[in-house]
């Protein structure tokens, strides 16, 4: 949510600007660039940072797991998840995973028994958490090994700190 993190930063007056640009466009902007959009030298400036910053949330994610691996206080960690899952964020797939194999993958995650409407009886509700819980819990053990995300894999990340 571009314009979200824009108004975060007090600089929502160019969400306009941000909406005609992709992810990796606006990750790529350079002062020169914005200076070319009529941006004013101090929203030029923060920009850049705050994009900068962008850049390095991967290698937090990672600090921030060892913080908690390492028995520290989560105030912290989790005052950055907060901070982090209001900037934009970028939906990570694979190159090798056509459109169609994770489509059918999401669904093989979310079949819809598990999206059960209210009228359903509380066997079905009692069944479906069990199932999710029973999913978290395989996506715990195969996380305990530190297993590496791919690089660019923010979500992933994110997520993995969170089961953390």
């Amino acid at each position: 949510d571009v314009p979200a993190w824009l108004k975060s930063l007090r600089l929502h007056k160019y969400a306009a600007l941000f909406s005609q640009m992709t992810y990796e466009e606006m990750m790529a902007l350079t002062e020169c660039q914005l200076e070319a959009q009529n941006v004013t030298k101090g929203a030029r400036h923060k920009i850049v940072i705050s994009i900068q910053k962008l850049k390095e949330r991967q290698n937090l994610l990672k600090s921030l797991e060892g913080d908690i691996l390492e028995g520290g206080n989560l105030r912290v960690p989790l005052q950055e998840l907060h901070q982090m899952i209001l900037t934009p964020i970028k939906a990570y797939s694979s190159q090798n995973s056509s459109t169609e194999e994770h489509s059918r993958d999401v669904d093989s995650h979310h079949p819809s028994s598990l999206m059960g409407s209210d009228s359903q009886g509380s066997d079905c509700k009692d069944s479906a958490a069990a199932g999710m819980q029973q999913h978290h819990l395989q996506g715990c053990e195969g996380e305990s090994g530190g297993a590496p995300l791919p690089e660019g894999d923010l979500p992933g990340q994110f997520t993995r700190v969170m089961g953390k």
